[in-house]
């Protein structure tokens, strides 16, 4: 009883003390250990909160970062991480975060979520931007414009790893079943050298230049186990079909994906993601989490056919230095000339050029 009050009366003191925003040193050790424990216990952190992502922007891209965290009587209470980019092509911002499809700010109290977000617009008019970019999950500023353009597809993984099969709609279900018939089988990968060359090619089918493969060796180094690769093979050992995951503390994100061109024909890319969510399940992993799509695209069809169901984002903006959202889409003409562009380009050729420009893209 004793120490339930002194535990109440240490709450009600340290509600007193005003929250003070620091910025986190990636060389303390100290500091980046504290801000990870806040990230793996607080509901609204997701994989990217992470600290390791500080690293990455610094060392993989030369973004200038600001990694933002409150704190009261020597607890922290939230986390925002920011990056600068700066493109010739598509301007000076300021965004939480780059190249992640979740971010903002990450928060235990009203208060270190108000406090952090006021610091990052006081750094955003000091840097000069155009914008400050939040990419929220939930609705934080209804008065600040709205990018209604991505949404986001998680679903409950079941305990069972037939329920999780029966639960695939029966023409995605009836591909699944088609790769296991052609004799696939997954692998985990210790390095991302298959990966890197399935995605690079698949990307620049598509027109986008590829992310360098330093990235992807860099993300496996940062966060370890936490970072991983499948690659789905046929019977003679072919690499068909390939994707890099995070996991975040029950969760699985398959976040970056290629494809060899006669995937398709042999149901490789549906396979890969049912051994993905098998072998989660196996893990007693909770939530199979999709990722993010745009709209009307072919990935948000296919998400959709697998069963899930479309979930808002809320990519919020304050406007600086313009007046309405930035379109760093296919919708944009200057992006459009870039795909068509790019997917004439020899690969060669691609790969070489292709970091210089995407760093910008985020």
């Amino acid at each position: 009883m004793n120490s339930s009050r002194e535990e109440v009366a240490r709450l009600a003191a340290a509600a007193t003390v005003p929250v003070s925003v620091r910025r986190l040193d990636p060389d303390d050790p100290g500091a980046v250990g504290r801000w990870d424990a806040f990230v793996e216990a607080c509901q609204e952190a997701t994989f990217f909160h992470k600290s390791g992502w500080q690293r990455i922007m610094r060392e993989v891209f030369g973004h200038r970062t600001h990694f933002l965290y409150a704190e009261r009587a020597g607890v922290v209470e939230g986390v925002l991480p920011l990056a600068q980019v700066k493109s010739l092509l598509f301007g000076n911002t300021l965004v939480s975060l780059p190249f992640a499809v979740y971010g903002g700010v990450a928060a235990s109290s009203p208060a270190a979520a108000e406090a952090l977000e006021r610091e990052a617009q006081v750094i955003a008019r000091r840097l000069g931007v155009a914008h400050l970019e939040l990419r929220n999950t939930q609705q934080r500023h209804p008065e600040w414009p709205l990018q209604d353009l991505y949404v986001r597809f998680r679903k409950v993984i079941a305990p069972e790893v037939e329920a999780n099969m029966l639960a695939i709609p029966r023409k995605q279900r009836a591909m699944v079943r088609k790769g296991i018939k052609n004799g696939l089988t997954s692998e985990i990968d210790r390095d991302p050298g298959r990966f890197f060359a399935l995605y690079a090619d698949n990307v620049h089918r598509h027109g986008t230049p590829a992310l360098p493969r330093r990235y992807f060796d860099a993300l496996q180094r940062v966060f370890g186990s936490d970072c991983e690769v499948l690659t789905v093979v046929d019977g003679a050992g072919r690499s068909l079909s390939t994707v890099m995951s995070f996991y975040f503390r029950d969760e699985v994100l398959p976040y970056y994906a290629g494809d060899e061109l006669s995937a398709r024909e042999l149901a490789a890319n549906d396979f890969k993601y049912w051994e993905l969510m098998r072998r989660s399940c196996e893990r007693g992993l909770k939530v199979f989490d999709y990722g993010r799509s745009k709209q009307g695209t072919g990935s948000y069809a296919f998400k959709k056919n697998w069963g899930f169901e479309p979930q808002p984002l809320f990519y919020e903006y304050c406007l600086y230095r313009r007046d309405a959202i930035p379109q760093n889409n296919p919708s944009n003409a200057k992006y459009r000339l870039l795909i068509d562009t790019w997917r004439r380009m020899p690969i060669g050729l691609a790969n070489w050029l292709g970091p210089f420009i995407v760093r910008n893209l985020g």
